[in-house]
C-alpha cells in the first residue's frame, strides 16, 4: 500500500547484520518518529507512546518546531552527532563518520520550502526519492535531473531542516554494490520564485495585521476632543462676563471670549459687550502680577534656606575631614593595621572631594550674588547707555500700545455716535435736546481723545530720534574702546621686548642646570671618565676617581649634580638579589638628539 511505502519497514534488512546496540537502534526509529520493532516484529521498549511519538519519560516536543523529528536535539560540541542506519523498502541509508565536520550549506533563504539534493545514484527514480523524503514531511513537487540530482517542495518550512538531516548519508539500491546504485546524498537550501511568493504575501498580511494593531491602539489612546465653544448671545454674553470676575473660571471663560473675537462676533451692535469683557479680563492683570511677586518671594526664601542648609553641611564635612587629618597624624596612625589605614585614607579622599564639590557649589551662589548687587550698584557707561536705549525702546513700545488702545477707544466712540444717530431719528423731540447734549459731550471727547493722538504721535517721532542718537553715541563709544585695546596691547609688548633685551643673561644662567664653573669641570670629568666605561660605573668608582684630584669632593654633591643632567647621565640597576648595583652611564650623545 501507499503508507507501507512512506513509512520505513523492516522487510528488507539483511539477516546477516547484527544488531549491536537494540537501544541504539531504538533511538534512531524513536528519531524518525517510529515505534521501534525488533527483528521479529516485538516491539523493543514495551513504554513507547505511539501518541507522542517518542519514548515515555522524555519531554514532549512540539513537532511545528524547525529542526525536530528526524533532526536530534543538540549535542554539545565535545561530542559527535550518532547517526543510525536508515533502512528504507527499496534502499538503505548509511551514516557518514562522525568526526568529519558537518556539510557545509548556503545561506537560507527567506521562506525556503525547497532542497536542492545531490548525489543520488544514476539508477535512483522519483519513487526512491519520495519514499526516502517522504519520512521528512509532506512533499509537493520533485523535479529531477538527467545529471543524478533534483528538487524537492515540501509543504512547510520546518521540513527542510529534516531535509537536510539527511545530507552526507551514502545511499544504497536494495543489495547491490553497483556504482550506479551508489551514491552521496548532498541536501542544501534552494531558492525557488513560488517560496520567495509566498513568503513575501505572509509579511504583507502581517504587517496589515500589526497596522490594524497599531491603529486600533491609537484610537484607544487618543485623547478625547475638547467641548464645543457655545455661540455667542446676549444670554452667554452675561454669563461669560460674570465667569471672567470669578478667579476660579476665568482661563475657562477667556477661552470662550478669544473664540468668539476669532469669530468675528464683534459688530457694531456686540462692540461694548466685548469691551467690557476685554476691560474685566485686563482687570486680572494686576492680580497676576501680584502672585507672580509672591511666587518670587517664595523662591528667595526657598534659596535662603537652601543656603544655610548647605552651609550647615559644609560644617559638618569639615568636622568629618578634620576627623580623618587628626587620624591620619603618626601618633594614632600607628595603632592602626593596614586594612584600616587604607580604609581612613580612602574615605578622607571622598569626604574631601564630597566637601569641595559643595563649597563650590555655594561659592557660586553667592558669587551670583555678588554679580548681582554689583551690576544694580555700579554700571559701565556702555551698559548705561544699553539700559537707556531699552527703556528707550519700552517706551516707544508703551506708546505704541497706548496709541493702539487710543485708536479702539475712537472706534468704539464712533460707533456710540452713530448709534445715537440712529435712536435720534426714532426719539421725542423732548428727548432731542439731552441727545444734543450727549452729542456735544462725545464730540468734545473726541477733540480731546484726536488732540491727545496727535501728541502721543509727536513723542513717539521724538523718541525715535533720541533713539538713532543713542545708537550713533554707543558705536562711536564702541570704536574708542577698540582704539583703547590696541595701544594698550601694543604698549604692553614693547615693554615686554624692551625686559627680555635688559635681562637675557639672568634668564639662562637661572634656566640652566649648571649653576657653577666648578660644576662644568665635573660633567666635563665624569662625562670623560663614563665614556671610557661604557657598561656604566657606580657613584663610589666614580667619586674615588674625582676624589685623587680634589680630596674635597663629596658624594652626595655628585650624585645631585648628575641627577640633575637627565639627558647627560643615566642610572641603570644590574644584577639580581643581593648583587643588585646601581650604575651611572653617560648618555649624552642620545640627549643631544632630544633636546
Amino acid at each position: 500500500s501507499a503508507d507501507g511505502g512512506r513509512n520505513l519497514s523492516l522487510d528488507s534488512i539483511p539477516m546477516g547484520l547484527p544488531m549491536s546496540d537494540p537501544t541504539a537502534w531504538a533511538t534512531a526509529m524513536n528519531n524518525l518518529g517510529m515505534a521501534p520493532m525488533g527483528m521479529t516484529g516485538q516491539p523493543l521498549l514495551p513504554d513507547f507512546d505511539p501518541a507522542l511519538g517518542m519514548m515515555t519519560g522524555i519531554p514532549p516536543i512540539n513537532p511545528m518546531m524547525p529542526g525536530l523529528g528526524i533532526v536530534p536535539p543538540p549535542i554539545p560540541p565535545d561530542m559527535p552527532a550518532v547517526k543510525e542506519i536508515i533502512h528504507c523498502k527499496s534502499c538503505t541509508l548509511f551514516p557518514p563518520n562522525p568526526h568529519l565536520p558537518p556539510p557545509a550549506t548556503r545561506e537560507r533563504p527567506p521562506g525556503c520550502k525547497t532542497v536542492f539534493v545531490g548525489g543520488l545514484p544514476e539508477n535512483g527514480t522519483e519513487q526512491i526519492i519520495m519514499e526516502v523524503f517522504e519520512q521528512c514531511g509532506e512533499v509537493i513537487a520533485i523535479r529531477k535531473s538527467k545529471k543524478n540530482f533534483c528538487h524537492i517542495r515540501f509543504a512547510e518550512e520546518f521540513m527542510v531542516d529534516k531535509a537536510l538531516y539527511l545530507s552526507g548519508y551514502r545511499i544504497r539500491l536494495g543489495s547491490s554494490t553497483d556504482k550506479k546504485d551508489t551514491g552521496r546524498l548532498h541536501v542544501d537550501f534552494a531558492q525557488a520564485r513560488d517560496d520567495l511568493y509566498e513568503w513575501e504575501c505572509k509579511q504583507r498580511m502581517l504587517a496589515r495585521e500589526e497596522r490594524h494593531r497599531r491603529r486600533l491602539a491609537e484610537e484607544r489612546f487618543r485623547p478625547p476632543s475638547p467641548p464645543p465653544v457655545v455661540h455667542y448671545s446676549d444670554h452667554e454674553c452675561s454669563v461669560v462676563a460674570e465667569k471672567l470676575k470669578d478667579d476660579t473660571k476665568f482661563s475657562e471663560a477667556i477661552q470662550t471670549l478669544l473664540t468668539w473675537i476669532e469669530r468675528g462676533e464683534v459688530n457694531r451692535r456686540t462692540a461694548n459687550n466685548f469691551y467690557s469683557m476685554i476691560q474685566s479680563a485686563n482687570s486680572h492683570i494686576r492680580r497676576l502680577v501680584n502672585e507672580k511677586a509672591a511666587h518670587e518671594k517664595e523662591m528667595e526664601e526657598a534659596k535662603e534656606k537652601f543656603k544655610l542648609a548647605l552651609s550647615g553641611i559644609l560644617v559638618q564635612f569639615e568636622q568629618i575631614v578634620a576627623v580623618y587629618h587628626s587620624a591620619s597624624k603618626q601618633k594614632a596612625w600607628d595603632h592602626f593595621t593596614k586594612a584600616q589605614r587604607k580604609n581612613i585614607s580612602v574615605w578622607c579622599k571622598q569626604a574631601e572631594e564630597i566637601r569641595n564639590i559643595h563649597n563650590d557649589e555655594l561659592m557660586g551662589i553667592r558669587r551670583e550674588e555678588e554679580m548681582e548687587m554689583s551690576d544694580e550698584e555700579i554700571e559701565d557707561p556702555s551698559e548705561m547707555k544699553e539700559t537707556e536705549e531699552s527703556a528707550l525702546v519700552s517706551q516707544v513700545e508703551a506708546l505704541k500700545e497706548e496709541n493702539d488702545s487710543l485708536r479702539w477707544q475712537l472706534d468704539a466712540y464712533r460707533n456710540e455716535v452713530e448709534l445715537l444717530k440712529q435712536e435720534q431719528g426714532k426719539a421725542t423731540r423732548d428727548e432731542d435736546t439731552t441727545k444734543e447734549q450727549q452729542m456735544k459731550l462725545l464730540q468734545q471727547a473726541l477733540q480731546g481723545m484726536q488732540k491727545h493722538l496727535l501728541k502721543v504721535q509727536e513723542e513717539y517721532k521724538k523718541r525715535e530720534l533720541e533713539l538713532e542718537k543713542v545708537k550713533e553715541d554707543k558705536l562711536k563709544v564702541e570704536t574708542l574702546l577698540e582704539n583703547l585695546k590696541e595701544q594698550e596691547s601694543s604698549t604692553s609688548r614693547a615693554c615686554a621686548c624692551s625686559q627680555e633685551k635688559e635681562y637675557p643673561v639672568e634668564k639662562t644662567l637661572s634656566n640652566s642646570p649648571v649653576k657653577s664653573e666648578r660644576e662644568v669641570l665635573l660633567v666635563g670629568i665624569i662625562s670623560t671618565f663614563l665614556h671610557v666605561h661604557p657598561f656604566g660605573a657606580s657613584i663610589e668608582y666614580i667619586c674615588s676617581y674625582l676624589q685623587r684630584l680634589d680630596s674635597k669632593i663629596c658624594t652626595a654633591e655628585v650624585e645631585v649634580l648628575m641627577t640633575r643632567l637627565q639627558n647627560t647621565f643615566r642610572q641603570e640597576l644590574s644584577g639580581v638579589g643581593a648583587s643588585l648595583e646601581k650604575r651611572w652611564k653617560f648618555c649624552g650623545f642620545d640627549g643631544l638628539k632630544m633636546t
